[in-house]
């Protein structure tokens, strides 16, 4: 049978543009339409790159087979203007290396389980969030997002309907100058949505760098359960730590710089924090506008059994503090935390609070608690890396009491032995920790 002309035209043309043959482990294009050409025609383990330049799509790009890799020949070389990728029903797709600039942006889908973003960046102003996933155990890895003014969020995790996505895992990511001036709706990591809040997303955040995160008083908001936030770093930033809506998350090992955590909800943990804030309100119970969140409530739910241990807070003002509501918090626990400003009520809770109280060692002013704590000069001395660390002589020196058998490890992470140090840090002649810069992380991070 005879072949067409257009169609014989055709392939004469995809042949001249695809570097190697079709069962190549690499495939090289130079266009988007010859890329879009190349994955309609891709086996499962290629890799497909497009050459560096500026592309503009005048319609999405159809990511339309599975287990392949779909790449710009240099992180950063190939960039979008418009358009962007679409995703059909695939599974295990990487994309990686392109910059999404202009209007162009990304949703990975329901159906696009198993995906990986990885060494993209994310740039300027978006109709909504930068980057939308949906689908169950997506990777987001050693991107940027960056220089966003508008509202909407960098990165948005929700899920179809009214699940959310599962087992998202986002890490050394690089989130850098949200500037929206509205009161709220500039995070830059939003997961889930207040009527997902019941949800169990199962996300770990980790070894991300916010900086200038001031698009929202929340850097990281969190509005689903069961997630873990550790080992980030967030400074020159207004934006804090938030659990917002949602129960059982953890949120470990953060150095925060000027910002600070707070949370609503039931049954966190929060320990191994190292917060330095030049002013007040490094560590906030939330307001309680009601005692328990219904499953699309947007009030504020009360603190119930949140345990805050093992955090190094450093202040002027109050430094651990409550949002005044209805409810004040229930049930919750403040250890063997080290709390330093120079403020005459450092710790100051709502009237009708019930928190345990021990372990504690307050230095600098009034502790604002009536019992739970030793007020004694903790000792710490700033490291090379601008932290304030346990001096051999401190007091905080396995001295810590009651027993939070999860806390295994301090904020470098470095095991805890014997009996626990106070505070973040378990002392050490070696410490390993430093805050995270732009060189560990973004589309250029190891």
């Amino acid at each position: 049978m005879i072949r067409s002309l257009a169609a014989v035209g055709a392939a004469a043309l995809l042949s001249s543009f695809v570097q190697a043959p079709a069962d190549a482990a690499v495939v090289s294009v130079p266009t988007v339409s010859s890329l879009q050409a190349a994955i309609n025609s891709a086996r499962p383990g290629q890799r497909i790159v497009l050459a560096d330049g500026v592309h503009r799509a005048d319609k999405p790009i159809k990511i339309t087979k599975s287990r392949i890799t779909i790449a710009a020949k240099r992180a950063g070389g190939a960039v979008f203007s418009t358009g962007g990728f679409e995703f059909g029903a695939v599974r295990g797709v990487t994309v990686e290396g392109f910059v999404f600039d202009g209007t162009s942006s990304l949703t990975v889908p329901a159906e696009a389980e198993a995906s990986r973003i990885t060494r993209t960046t994310f740039n300027g102003n978006k109709d909504g969030a930068s980057l939308t996933v949906s689908a169950n155990d997506v990777q987001v890895d050693h991107n940027t997002f960056s220089n966003r003014t508008n509202e909407g969020v960098y990165l948005q995790v929700t899920g179809p309907g009214s699940e959310i996505a599962q087992r998202t895992w986002i890490h050394h990511n690089h989130f850098y100058n949200h500037q929206f001036t509205g009161s709220n709706g500039g995070e830059s990591i939003r997961l889930g949505y207040s009527h997902k809040q019941s949800k169990s997303a199962y996300a770990v955040i980790e070894h991300n760098l916010f900086e200038k995160a001031d698009g929202d008083p929340e850097a990281i908001s969190v509005k689903s359960s069961d997630n873990t936030v550790r080992f980030n770093t967030i400074r020159s930033s207004k934006g804090y730590i938030v659990l917002r809506h949602g129960n059982r998350t953890t949120v470990e090992g953060n150095v925060l710089l000027g910002s600070g955590i707070r949370f609503h909800g039931n049954d966190h943990k929060v320990f191994n924090n190292y917060v330095q804030n030049t002013g007040d309100r490094a560590i906030v119970f939330g307001k309680g506008s009601e005692t328990d969140s219904g499953p699309t409530s947007t009030s504020h739910d009360r603190p119930d059994r949140v345990t805050v241990a093992f955090n190094t807070l450093i202040g002027t003002g109050a430094v651990v503090d409550s949002d005044t509501g209805t409810y004040a918090p229930k049930d919750c626990v403040l250890a063997n935390n080290i709390i330093q400003g120079s403020s005459s009520k450092l710790i100051d809770m709502m009237s009708g609070s019930t928190v345990k109280y021990e372990g504690n060692i307050v230095w600098g002013g009034t502790a604002g608690i009536p019992s739970g704590y030793r007020s004694v000069d903790p000792k710490l001395l700033r490291d090379a890396n601008g932290l304030l660390r346990l001096a051999s002589g401190s007091p905080a020196l396995e001295s810590s009491a009651g027993t939070y058998s999860y806390v295994t490890r301090d904020f470098d992470p470095q095991a805890r032995s014997g009996k626990p140090d106070v505070g973040a840090d378990e002392y050490s002649s070696s410490a390993i920790r430093k805050p995270l810069t732009a060189a560990d992380v973004g589309v250029s991070g190891p």
